[in-house]
């Protein structure tokens, strides 16, 4: 096998990938994937900026005028809008911060790559939800008779049931899931934070009738995924977005309204939070409930409604508006970009 000399920039983003972001950071493997992308994409762009080959670059490479190029380069030649161009700035400060702490005397071309700011005027898209009749439309134009509609029924209900993250549902195993009272299931989110979260009877006894399927007759695996698909093995994001988007299909019948919506997994976590907060929970709960961050990334769902504004400032603000009272590394032949697309 042919190997390659490491250039100072390879050896950084090796450890960057392999250390830094999955064990400093505590990244998600979806996460970690999507700073991969930018990554190939960066360094096709330097390389050619360069006039190099992509393994022949080297941390001084990186200026804030070429970085500023590349920005230009996304908006123009890849049409890329203001939130991508600004989520690839983002990812570049995070590498940059970490080439500072390996390389300080870099430290005057990276500052100043650091010091790019973020494009403003970016659009924020309406959150997309499903109100009550078109859940119930889009659960009852599944066909539970066969064993892959019985699936499909267990695991939107989940995902209305819990409001989780499509990744979180596909990475549910059956060690992870409780059906016996009090019901509820293990979810693993970003960052590999786990959070417990309630489920109701009738959703528990779907998914026991799912495992004792897939485990009939052979020896029950509790590592196994609960989703699989026809090839017994767990189903992906793709299958996932293109069963709804066939059951939407077939409940725009029943419930006209969806055909005028962009429908996809993540509006299901997005109508479980609306409809928590129509139900009167608190911000906290929803926010723990959903393994978000922080209270701001759950106010969003407040502008969703306008009837939720005044309730979601009262619940986050009580006192202000309350009345008074009284390892080692070897590149192939494809390179460093081989090497990230493998990772």
């Amino acid at each position: 096998m042919k190997s390659y000399q490491q250039s100072g920039l390879a050896r950084s983003i090796t450890r960057y990938f392999q250390e830094y972001l999955p064990t400093l950071r505590g990244m998600s493997r979806r996460t970690i994937q999507a700073y991969r992308d930018g990554m190939i994409v960066f360094l096709r762009f330097f390389s050619q900026d360069c006039g190099r080959p992509i393994d022949a670059l080297e941390i001084g490479d990186i200026t804030a005028d070429r970085v500023t190029r590349f920005l230009a380069f996304l908006e123009r030649e890849r049409k890329n809008g203001i939130v991508t161009r600004n989520a690839r700035l983002a990812a570049l400060h995070t590498f940059s911060r970490f080439l500072l702490t390996e390389n300080p005397e870099y430290l005057l071309p990276l500052q100043q790559v650091l010091g790019i700011p973020f494009k403003r005027g970016a659009k924020v898209a309406p959150v997309e939800y499903l109100d009550q009749a078109e859940i119930e439309a889009l659960l009852a134009a599944i066909n539970q008779k066969s064993a892959a509609g019985q699936r499909d029924y267990a695991m939107f209900a989940l995902m209305f049931n819990t409001g989780a993250r499509v990744q979180e549902i596909l990475d549910l195993r059956v060690c992870d899931v409780r059906a016996e009272p009090p019901c509820q299931v293990r979810l693993v989110g970003k960052g590999n934070k786990a959070r417990l979260c309630p489920i109701w009877p009738q959703t528990a006894r779907l998914l026991d009738r799912l495992v004792r399927r897939h485990n009939e007759g052979a020896e029950a695996l509790a590592d196994r995924p609960v989703f699989l698909n026809a090839h017994g093995v767990a189903m992906t994001r793709f299958g996932v977005r293109y069963l709804l988007q066939k059951y939407v299909g077939v409940a725009a019948a029943a419930a006209p309204t969806l055909a005028g919506k962009r429908i996809h997994p993540h509006c299901l976590r997005h109508s479980t939070a609306i409809h928590l907060l129509k139900a009167g929970v608190d911000f906290a709960t929803i926010s723990q409930w959903l393994g978000h961050s922080s209270l701001n990334t759950t106010m969003r769902y407040a502008r969703a409604d306008i009837d939720l504004k005044r309730q979601a400032l009262a619940q986050v603000f009580p006192e202000i508006l309350a009345p008074p009272k009284g390892g080692a590394f070897i590149f192939r032949d494809d390179g460093l970009t081989g090497w990230l697309r493998r990772l």
